[in-house]
């Protein structure tokens, strides 16, 4: 036996039972830097939230006399009634139509956006790279400079003031299909798409029954995107429609603030407004962060 060798039997290299490898210890002064900064920025994001918040729960006259980032008596049930109420009920078809126009918008970009971006991935054709290039282009062009083209061009069929001169240009994702193409690149094995082939499946029922399953948590991400973006939409609807009763609640209250000199009771239905808004963006992202996080799990996960 060697002299080496420890009585125990153990390598003398191998750590003790229970003990856990030392890696670089965090000074305290890194710990408390970053926990600062994360505490800044988080109250940065959630300060004007919680702003609107308080302003929704108080009446007009506290809303001007009182602290602004402070509860005083409690107003939000009258502001709610006083909100749907207002205008012989007009927020509620505001608030479904954004529902319509965001909700509807994202499922049919998303869907068009998967299919787009799968052809480029997994596709070769003549001027598919031309195409991809286009794509690109289209992700840096701001919205604010289509929305006067895409007024003319609907003026020119007398499509104006119409629910679809809002909903046909919010279907149009060129991020959706860049991310739909990367991500359909690296998640649907071209092998699987061959054995598909070879046991009779057309393109269509492969890529509805296996490629979108593979790709759903791009298409989670580029739905959330999409209706987050549809939802605050402002400009287009400002562009395209004159009734009313085809605003979204963006532009809905957009009009009510502009007439706070006027009526300055229209300024705590505004609030309320925004506040009861921002509910099926949150609803959204609560139902759907499970499928978003549970696909990028099961992506990450390497058989």
């Amino acid at each position: 036996m060697s002299l080496l060798t420890d009585t125990t039997g153990a390598h003398p290299s191998q750590p003790a039972a229970g003990t856990r490898p030392r890696g670089p210890r965090e000074s305290r002064l890194s710990v408390a830097v970053a926990t600062g900064f994360l505490v800044v920025i988080a109250v940065y994001m959630l300060l004007p939230v919680f702003w609107l918040i308080v302003s929704a729960t108080k009446s007009q006259g506290d809303l001007v006399d009182s602290f602004g980032l402070w509860f005083s008596d409690f107003h939000l049930t009258d502001n709610l009634r006083a909100l749907f109420a207002r205008q012989e009920g007009v927020y509620l078809p505001w608030l479904l139509n954004s529902l319509l126009y965001a909700g509807a918008g994202a499922a049919v970009g998303t869907l068009l956006s998967a299919m787009a971006g799968y052809a480029l991935a997994k596709y070769r054709f003549r001027g598919r790279e031309l195409l991809f290039s286009v794509v690109l282009g289209g992700v840096l062009v701001p919205a604010t400079a289509l929305a006067l083209p895409l007024f003319l061009l609907f003026a020119k069929f007398g499509a104006t003031n119409t629910f679809w001169s809002v909903f046909l240009p919010s279907i149009v994702s060129p991020f959706g299909v860049y991310l739909s193409r990367i991500f359909a690149a690296a998640s649907v094995p071209d092998e699987l798409l061959e054995a598909a082939r070879i046991d009779g499946s057309g393109e269509l029922r492969t890529f509805f029954t296996m490629s979108l399953r593979l790709m759903s948590p791009a298409m989670v991400t580029i739905f959330l995107f999409q209706f987050v973006v549809i939802w605050n939409n402002f400009l287009l609807p400002l562009v395209m429609l004159q009734d009313d009763r085809l605003y979204p609640v963006t532009l809905g209250l957009f009009t009510w603030q502009s007439q706070v000199s006027r009526d300055p009771s229209l300024q705590i239905l505004s609030l309320t407004g925004s506040l009861v808004s921002v509910v099926p963006i949150v609803i959204t992202f609560l139902v759907l962060q499970r499928y978003w996080k549970a696909g990028l799990a099961a992506g990450a996960v390497k058989s």
